[in-house]
């Protein structure tokens, strides 16, 4: 059972670890380059190029992870008058629009990549056909949707607020200061 739960645990997290290991490898070669070109006068051809569509992937796997983190900057204050059932409906709705927008989106980008895009389209310097560095659109906007989904249901059926984590910072603070008076 607990080996389970650890599989999950690290199954849920893939997106961050993936952009754990992204800014890692494309900050160390940024660095990498500007002391290159610094001391030696020298560049690593494909370092600009590979940091570049690392940085891009960071972003939308980042885009993911604040889906999942219920971070999303987002227009909500009009629901907090609302009363508490009208406020979950009225988020549920916007909600499930956000996810027929990245769905749709999921939709073209992956008639782009896969059928609309040039098989000839290869990075500058490495030669990498371009459809790999584009297949990050699918997959973040699926994955988007999916964690999306995934809040909702816990949400709704389960009754667990996921709370962004400024949210719940300025929980904790305030349950410091009621305990504090």
């Amino acid at each position: 059972m607990a080996a389970k739960h650890a599989i999950w645990r690290h199954l849920n997290n893939i997106e961050e670890y993936l952009c754990e290991i992204l800014l890692a490898v494309f900050v160390t070669l940024l660095f990498a380059q500007i002391l290159l070109r610094q001391f030696f006068q020298y560049s690593i051809p494909w370092g600009d190029e590979m940091a570049t569509y690392m940085f891009v992937w960071f972003a939308y796997l980042g885009a993911v992870v604040a889906a999942k983190m219920s971070a999303h900057n987002r227009v909500s204050f009009q629901f907090r008058w609302f009363p508490p059932i009208v406020k979950k409906i009225s988020e549920t709705c916007a909600d499930l629009l956000w996810v027929a927008f990245n769905l749709y989106f999921v939709y073209l980008s992956y008639d782009f990549v896969f059928n609309r895009m040039n098989v000839f389209w290869k990075s500058q310097t490495t030669g990498i056909p371009m459809k790999y560095f584009y297949m990050i659109l699918p997959i973040a906007f699926a994955l988007m949707s999916i964690r999306i989904l995934w809040n909702n249901y816990q949400r709704l059926f389960k009754g667990v607020e996921a709370l962004d984590p400024e949210a719940e910072e300025l929980q904790q603070m305030q349950r410091s200061a009621d305990t504090v008076r």
